[in-house]
């Protein structure tokens, strides 16, 4: 269990690390309050990507335009405008009337008939600035409204860019004496209609105010550190204001509309009706989340209307339940960074394995994320909640920048150590391992695949070396790319040979699987490798794939200064053993390997060998297809045999490894494929018939003395009674095979 545990811990200790690093960053740049403007910003470009919500019929509004002013020829109007105004409205029966202009002064002529209509109006609520602006001190309200306590404060906070987001339920004025917002008066009074009046739930703390409950909804202060603020000011009792829209969302009419009886007898009934300034003359705007935009110029929004937000905002609270704006408790706030930059920590972490570039995953993933983190704040604002978006934001894109650097700094570390890898998996998960640059090894399961190039060394000796090393390239790259594409290792390239590992450093259940798919796939592509060399007047090549499946020990072979991955022991040796013996084309496999994948595959032949090594005889397969996940075949091949009307002298030898055996035998060739041939061995020579699968080495006998080049052959099958024994050409030197294949073409009857 622990030791699970210490490995979880080592896999993850990227994520582990970087998430409560980087989360913690974020954290600290917030509370110094560097993200402030940034989360007051996208909070307002969330709420204007809303769906509009429909106007509020409870609430309309008496703007008084500039039109107003022209027509009455009065830069400040009268107080007689105002008392037929109300006098207007109070018959039309609306549940509240709301004053927003300022009248602590008498504005003749028709003070006293204000004065009047003040007293005869019970529904009416005048405005007083209680707390001031700007340098501005407080503005009394109209006496005789204030002497029946029908005033509420118009005062509108505004945040450092100048917007305005929240506003007051209540606030103390200098006396001590608690003055409710102008908004939340008028929600009062048509609330009370409906029987709704407010509720104190519970006891507040000294010095705290207590939450209460209007209606359908729970009212509680906000505190400093609100959403995206930062220790803001707390004077008053203050909301979210949540805007039901931009500028001109509520039906207004204007004022000489209302005093020429130009709207209808019923329009204010049961309603909130509010009287304030909407021309520019007045400067009475202020700017709101609504007033910027990506593409328009900020449109700023008369203070009556910020009021007709507030107070629609409590009516639609306690009558329909319309959500305020809310936020989590600190401590979530928290975790939500957290999470964010743990999610970006762990898609860095995880693209790790990638194959040395750029992958479309790659560059999607971490969109896609922020995509989530984006659409997961929308959705939380439409239903009322004000989640925060930069920090985490910050935090996700923070976290993939700090593991993408790590490995970008551990990328160093391990080409000094491992050199080159065609894997980049084996290269990140070797470093996952706190054992796996150490020397030393592990006895594993794996299967192991060998390729070689069949009549290759024959072949460099007739090209300079400039032309090997290109052929080679050219072949290996090829290579190279398939065995990546199955997740092989390739743990060593010899000569022209591949030594490729399934299942290390990263063991999967399907190893063999994918060997033997490999294999096919390589063979495959020997097709285009053999294009490209015809294109380059190379001659074709020609390969034999062997593999095996067991245990052997892999891990960091040498020395301090100098080590390499790598599988060593008898299997591996078994392995270039069963290679060995392959034709051109062909794939071999042990009894190991056909246990693994036997349902899967279509075995084409079969034979018993004797290895070098090996005590007892063991059975290869020649494999042709692989059906399943990866569904390859290899094309049939048919081989149609000719009869030389004139056999061929020749004289061979065997090879033993590289070496060529001393005794060399006589033989003739009586038949001929286009792979191969049928050998009699002269009877007067006494030779004996070389066993299956031997290597050999023939000339043709042009004249006695007079030798072709050397062509390489291996032993494919042997008849004692007739004297003959069948062959596979293993490398034909390019003059040589024109002569051949005219002999086939020419000389030849079908057998």
């Amino acid at each position: 269990m622990w030791k699970a545990l210490k490995r979880w811990l080592w896999d993850w200790r990227g994520v582990l690390i970087t998430t409560p690093t980087l989360a913690g960053l974020v954290l600290l740049i917030r509370f110094v309050g560097l993200l402030q403007a940034w989360e007051w910003a996208a909070f307002d470009q969330t709420l204007r990507l809303r769906p509009q919500e429909p106007t509020d019929e409870r609430v309309v509004i008496v703007g008084i335009n500039e039109t107003d002013v022209q027509v009455l020829k009065k830069a400040i109007i009268p107080d007689a405008v105002y008392a037929e105004l109300i006098q207007k409205l109070r018959a039309r029966n609306p549940r509240a009337i709301g004053l927003d202009i300022y009248r602590d002064v008498p504005v003749e002529p028709g003070h006293q008939a204000l004065v009047e209509v003040f007293n005869s109006t019970p529904n009416l609520v005048g405005i007083r600035k209680v707390v001031g602006e700007q340098g501005q001190g407080a503005i009394a309200p109209p006496p005789a409204l204030a002497a029946k306590g029908q005033v509420g404060s118009n005062d509108l906070i505004s945040d450092a860019d100048t917007k305005v987001r929240r506003g007051l339920v209540s606030v103390d004025d200098s006396d001590g004496n608690t003055v409710y917002g102008f908004g939340l008066y008028l929600a009062l009074l048509y609330l009370d209609a409906e029987g709704i009046k407010p509720e104190v739930i519970g006891e507040a703390k000294p010095g705290e105010t207590p939450p209460w409950k209007l209606g359908k909804t729970l009212f509680q202060p906000l505190d400093p550190n609100y959403g995206g603020y930062v220790r803001t000011e707390e004077g008053g009792y203050q909301v979210m204001l949540n805007y039901r829209g931009p500028a001109r969302h509520f039906q207004i009419v204007s004022l000489m509309d209302v005093l020429q009886d130009k709207v209808p007898q019923d329009w204010g009934r049961d309603r909130v009706i509010l009287i304030g300034y909407l021309g520019e003359s007045f400067q009475d705007f202020v700017y709101t989340p609504y007033s910027s935009g990506l593409l328009s110029l900020p449109e700023r929004m008369a203070g009556v209307e910020v009021h007709a937000n507030l107070t629609s905002q409590f009516i639609s609270a306690a009558v329909n339940g319309r959500p305020l704006i809310q936020t989590w408790t600190e401590p979530a706030e928290w975790l939500w960074i957290v999470l964010w930059s743990g999610v970006g920590a762990t898609l860095a972490w995880q693209l790790r394995y990638g194959r040395g570039k750029f992958t479309f995953q790659q560059i999607l993933t971490p969109f896609l994320a922020l995509l989530i983190l984006l659409a997961s704040a929308y959705i939380a604002l439409v239903w009322g909640w004000w989640i925060p978006v930069v920090p985490p934001a910050i935090a996700l894109v923070g976290s993939a920048i700090a593991i993408t650097g790590y490995i970008a700094r551990s990328a160093g570390d391990i080409r000094k150590t491992f050199g080159r890898y065609l894997s980049d998996e084996v290269v990140a998960t070797l470093l996952e391992n706190p054992e796996g640059l150490k020397l030393g090894g592990e006895r594993r399961k794996m299967t192991l695949l060998t390729s070689d190039l069949r009549g290759f060394t024959s072949l460099s000796e007739r090209l300079s070396p400039e032309e090997v090393v290109t052929i080679l390239n050219i072949y290996l790259e090829e290579m190279t790319e398939v065995i990546t594409r199955y997740y092989g290792t390739i743990n060593n390239f010899i000569g022209d040979g591949i030594f490729v590992l399934f299942g290390a450093p990263v063991e999967r259940q399907d190893d063999a699987e994918r060997a033997i798919a490999c294999a096919i796939a390589m063979q495959l592509a020997l097709k285009s490798v053999n294009e490209k060399l015809q294109q380059l007047n190379f001659p074709n090549l020609a390969m034999g794939i062997g593999i095996h499946t067991g245990e052997s020990v892999i891990g960091n072979i040498g020395s301090t200064k100098r080590s390499q991955y790598s599988a060593i022991g008898s299997q591996v040796n078994l392995t270039f053993r069963i290679e060995s013996y392959t034709l051109e084309g062909q794939i071999l496999i042990s009894e190991s390997t056909l246990k693994e994948v036997e349902p899967i595959v279509e075995i084409v032949g079969q034979q018993e060998v004797q290895p070098k090594g090996v005590i007892q005889p063991i059975t290869i397969y020649e494999i042709s297809a692989i059906r399943g996940t990866y569904a390859l075949e290899l094309p049939q091949q048919t081989e149609t045999w000719r009869s030389l009307s004139e056999p061929i002298l020749i004289q061979y030898a065997t090879l033993e490894g590289k070496h060529i055996s001393e005794n060399v035998y006589q033989g003739h060739l009586i038949q001929l494929s286009e792979q191969g041939a049928v050998v009699k061995v002269q009877a007067e020579a006494i030779a004996p018939l070389p066993k299956k699968l031997t290597n050999l080495k023939l000339n043709l006998v042009n004249t006695p003395g007079d030798l072709s080049e050397d062509i390489y052959a291996k032993v494919h099958s042997q008849d004692a009674e007739s004297g003959c024994f069948q062959i596979r050409f293993t490398n034909i030197p390019p003059a040589l095979r024109p002569q051949l294949e005219a002999v086939y073409q020419n000389q030849g009857f079908p057998v």
